[in-house]
């Protein structure tokens, strides 16, 4: 039987509370634009707003007047979803922990993850949300999966507990081995 194939996420819905508490989230905290609105065509009492997290896709939120914002942190039961990442440049990275005490937004501090940096704070409605910045850049005609794929193989075999900065230089070299022509032999 065929496997069913994606190409990758097109968009993120989420129950929010009323309209202007998401648009002052969405976009006036993580600065993801609004660009466009119109009922939720399944419940036509709520609203639907759309934001463009950066890469084209979108993030949407069903908004109803009548929901109040409440910030308890959402279920993290099986089947919940825990916290959505969203990728930020290592300069923006730099600069987050201090964006979010200057707004009076609690924040786990820096995170070091090995092969990313993060930081973790939650939306008004209790969703934890994760700003995320890979350490590295995949060589040319590799992605992000790619590098990370090739060190895990490299950190399995070496025995390591978790990907680190050793993993990723070996990785991104074997890709770049891989993906770029020479007519040398070194």
């Amino acid at each position: 039987m065929s496997k069913l194939q994606s190409q990758g996420v097109h968009h993120i819905t989420i129950m929010g509370a009323d309209r202007q508490t998401s648009i002052d989230f969405w976009e006036g905290v993580l600065g993801m634009p609004f660009v466009f609105e119109q009922p939720n065509l399944d419940d036509p009492s709520q609203g639907h707003l759309y934001f463009d997290p950066g890469d084209g896709r979108l993030i949407t939120i069903f908004t109803d007047e009548n929901r109040k914002v409440d910030g308890t942190r959402t279920p993290t039961d099986a089947g919940c979803v825990h916290h959505i990442a969203f990728a930020v440049s290592q300069s923006m990275y730099s600069q987050l922990a201090a964006r979010l005490d200057a707004r009076g937004i609690a924040h786990s501090g820096e995170k070091d993850r090995g092969f990313m940096n993060s930081i973790y704070f939650k939306d008004p409605l209790g969703l934890l949300i994760e700003l995320a910045s890979y350490r590295f850049e995949p060589p040319i005609g590799a992605t992000h999966t790619d590098v990370l794929f090739e060190a895990h193989l490299i950190r399995t075999d070496a025995g390591d507990d978790h990907i680190e900065d050793k993993h990723l230089a070996v990785a991104i070299e074997r890709l770049a081995k891989r993906n770029q022509r020479s007519l040398s032999d070194e």
